[in-house]
């Protein structure tokens, strides 16, 4: 085998490689952004204004509960007021 066949083959190889990529990336609704890199259909940036203020709540809700458990670990209170604030916080869920 000559080295012409032998580059006709590796770019032959490389030109499959990408279709199969780029199909694969179509089927699942992969893009890339400005800087090339690859962005999931469910990707915050890519979901409906509806879904990404859901997000938003649960985050800001996230955020509260994080502050409740900070407040709890830091207090200096006895370990039973420590354990009622845990059941209290089980019971608003």
């Amino acid at each position: 085998m000559s080295w012409t066949i032998a580059v006709i083959i590796i770019v032959a190889i490389v030109a499959v490689s990408e279709v199969m990529k780029a199909k694969h990336r179509a089927q699942h609704g992969i893009t890339k952004d400005w800087m090339g890199s690859e962005i999931p259909s469910d990707h915050p940036s890519r979901l409906p204004p509806a879904a990404s203020a859901e997000l938003q709540r649960e985050v800001e809700a996230l955020r509260e509960r994080v502050k409740v458990l900070e407040r709890i670990v830091t207090e200096d209170a006895r370990p039973r007021a420590l354990a009622d604030e845990i059941e209290s916080l089980r019971d608003k869920d």
